[in-house]
């Protein structure tokens, strides 16, 4: 029972069965036989996914990954890093930190979220504004093919421009075209300072507008985060770390790198802050307290899925330049449907998190939310934006990837998919229906 749902609300699917492989080779045997019995195979870390990604298909073969944990190479003098797919998200940056270096993606659930699974699904993170996403960091994977083939695609090599970029295609495939058994990674240099700021506001729009301002300057902050009234209350009734709740909203910003630079561009952006009608800006006073405050954006979730029995946290990206009016449509989409919603995300970069709170059990209600979501969607196309920035498409957002694809793209993907899984083992119905 706890392996026929992931982290996505309203989502349960029984497995056949469930595998625990230990080695890439395991894993290897398990789609082989799969192959051979015409078994669905479906891929599964720790079960953070948010768009369903990893819900069985009914009778299902589950292969969880979550004992192939090993970090088996941290290459200092080549700044990369080898780990088994089942690695804990944090375990990485932490024993990148004991040589001096940094591993930058940080999805919200990098405590329990596993690196495999994190470049399966392209993750995201706070830091993703300054230091981009799971993809800019991957130099190999070894992946298991549909066929159960074992291949090693990638190196160390900073440049490498020999045939197709191979472990490109898998990077965010969602488990459709392989299984990731091992990954290599980029490490940075560490950064030597940081420094965590809070603006409140009693405008949500005059935060938008901060965090446009902000990129307009060309300052390009680690991270640049926004939470509505609704999600701060819920944080500081969960968390207790002080926050006001009679805001409107909340914008943490972060700045590292050189000690100069970072003072600097601090300034700059509390500034902005309060031009654009921030009521009161705070700048932490040491890295404990900055950790503090940015615990107010990691909570957000974890918060706001105490106040109802059904938390559906959304994940849509707009250009930067468009978030004011996208954070207002969805104020004023959840008052014309009477629903419950705290908004959150990484305005830095766009992507906005929509969160309903709701009651799966009650249907007239979910009824209103997937009618809120369409018109959240609609209007995000309309602005020139995608359906998901970061949770990937998966079961949930799959109803919308035509749309914003256009017929071209969209084929063209079901085409790749039949090339190299042209029994549709893996993860059967996800992303598009073959």
């Amino acid at each position: 029972m706890p392996y026929s749902f992931d982290g996505t609300a309203a989502l349960k699917v029984r497995p056949g069965a469930v595998v625990f492989p230990r080695t890439s080779e395991e894993v290897a045997a398990c789609v082989k036989l799969a192959r051979e019995a015409h078994i669905a195979v479906v891929t599964r870390g720790s079960g953070t996914g948010l768009s369903g990604g990893s819900v069985p298909s009914p009778g299902c073969l589950v292969v969880c990954l979550v004992q192939m944990d090993q970090i088996l190479e941290v290459d200092e003098k080549n700044l990369t890093m080898r780990a088994q797919c089942g690695v804990i998200t944090k375990e990485i940056d932490d024993a990148a930190a004991k040589v001096g270096l940094f591993y930058p993606p940080d999805p919200g659930s990098m405590k329990i979220s596993t690196i495999g699974g994190n470049v399966a699904e392209n993750s995201g993170g706070l830091r993703g504004l300054k230091y981009g996403v799971t993809r800019d960091y991957v130099m190999g994977i070894q992946v298991v093919l549909p066929d159960g083939t074992l291949t090693w695609l990638g190196n160390k090599c900073v440049k490498d421009v020999a045939g197709y970029s191979m472990k490109d295609l898998f990077i965010g495939s969602e488990g459709t075209l392989g299984i990731i058994t091992e990954v290599l990674i980029k490490l940075l240099p560490r950064p030597v300072a940081r420094k965590t700021m809070l603006a409140l506001y009693d405008r949500m729009e005059s935060a938008a507008e901060t965090i446009s301002a902000i990129i307009a300057a060309k300052i390009i902050p680690c991270t640049l985060e926004f939470l509505d009234r609704t999600t701060v209350q819920c944080v500081e009734d969960y968390a207790k770390i002080g926050l006001p709740t009679d805001v409107e909203a909340l914008v943490l910003m972060e700045t590292d790198g050189h000690p100069v630079v970072v003072q600097e561009e601090a300034e700059q952006m509390m500034q902005l802050a309060r031009q654009h009608g921030a009521r009161e800006v705070r700048a932490a006073a040491d890295e404990a307290e900055g950790a503090k405050l940015a615990s107010a954006r990691r909570n957000a979730f974890s918060a706001l899925a105490r106040v109802m029995p059904t938390t559906i946290l959304e994940d849509v990206t707009v250009p930067r330049t468009e978030l004011a009016h996208m954070v207002g449509f969805i104020r004023e989409c959840a008052i014309r449907h009477n629903l419950k919603v705290g908004t959150f995300g990484h305005l830095g970069d766009g992507n906005l998190h929509p969160t309903f709170l709701t009651n799966e059990r009650d249907h007239e209600e979910m009824h209103r939310v997937e009618a809120a979501l369409e018109e959240i969607v609609n209007e995000t196309l309309r602005l020139g934006g995608t359906v998901t920035g970061e949770h990937g498409v998966g079961l949930a957002k799959k109803a919308f990837v035509r749309r914003q694809l256009g017929d071209g793209s969209y084929e063209l993907m079901k085409s790749i998919k039949r090339a190299l899984d042209p029994q549709c083992l893996l993860n059967p119905g996800k992303i598009f229906d073959l």
